[in-house]
């Protein structure tokens, strides 16, 4: 709890320890199956993130039956189940309620080899920074909601908000990671500053080779940015300085909350090339290098 990590790890044995995690949300696409895909595959990337693999679920439902038909819950199960068993994992059961307002998600226990656990506090000075997916969902749900993204952009952000980190996980018991963390609801540099607060460790972000979805700055500049980007700012703020020549909505998707985003995580330098490889190898053609760790900078984030 005192480093806010992405799920709780109980140690069983000398090496077996169980993951565990719970994530649910009210629906942020319009299509049921879809959403039950993407609420599935976010709740399921925090068991990634610490280096372990999913095994079984719960679904945790909360339904207005006086106002929706229960078709649409079957979709979303559908949708859940999908991507369950894309990822290997197990579905038990679950629980469910009748509320005013639809919302969907799964408990998740995972395995884990307890000296293989990666947390999000761990970098090292030197370390580089490796992004798996590109920023901008919160910006890019704004302008679904606003009816302005194409059908081609609702698609896109759709397919890279259900798609698993499964792979990029596996990836990474490869190599010498030094910490790791899913980037959500406090964005990019609000997961990072939980990274490096109470360290003598600081970042440098390389904004210019932050990968962007598509079409997200433009519709930042035109202020569809979502107001957790603004509570993000505010609260981590104080930790981030952020170079003149920055643009403001470059600023705000640095901070936008993402749902189901992609893995931060620290490699050392001389194996960041094998890494790269082999996440590229792999499909996963958004990850880039985005910044470095140092210990000039203290408990700050410098974004350049």
């Amino acid at each position: 709890m005192g480093t806010a990590d992405d799920a709780g790890v109980y140690k069983i044995s000398d090496d077996l320890a169980l993951i565990q995690t719970v994530d649910f949300f009210t629906p942020i696409v319009d299509d049921p199956y879809d959403f039950g895909r993407i609420a599935a595959a976010n709740a399921l990337s925090d068991v990634y993130a610490m280096g372990g693999i999913p095994k079984t679920a719960l679904n945790l439902v909360a339904f207005p039956l006086s106002s929706m038909d229960m078709s649409v819950l079957k979709k979303i199960l559908a949708g859940g189940i999908r991507i369950l068993e894309e990822s290997g994992t197990v579905l038990l059961g679950g629980h469910s309620v009748e509320d005013d307002e639809l919302k969907y998600g799964l408990s998740v226990t995972g395995f884990v080899h307890p000296d293989r656990i990666l947390t999000n506090q761990g970098l090292k000075p030197g370390d580089r920074l490796i992004l798996t997916k590109p920023l901008g969902t919160g910006v890019m749900n704004t302008a679904v909601k606003a009816g302005l993204a194409s059908q081609d952009q609702i698609h896109e952000i759709t397919e890279l908000m259900a798609t698993l980190n499964r792979d990029a996980a596996k990836i990474m018991t490869r190599f010498p990671i030094s910490a790791c963390t899913d980037i959500t609801g406090f964005g990019l540099l609000g997961h990072l500053a939980e990274m490096i607060a109470g360290t003598l460790n600081g970042v440098r972000i390389f904004s210019g080779q932050v990968p962007l979805i598509s079409g997200a700055l433009a519709f930042a500049e035109m202020g569809l940015v979502p107001g957790g980007a603004f509570r993000n700012r505010q609260f981590r703020g104080g930790m981030v300085s952020v170079g003149d020549r920055i643009r403001p909505a470059l600023r705000d998707l640095l901070f936008d909350p993402q749902t189901s985003g992609g893995l931060l995580m620290g490699c050392p330098e001389n194996r960041v090339h094998d890494l790269m490889s082999a996440l590229h190898d792999q499909g996963i053609s958004s990850a880039a290098v985005i910044g470095e760790v140092s210990d000039t900078l203290p408990g700050k984030i410098g974004v350049v």
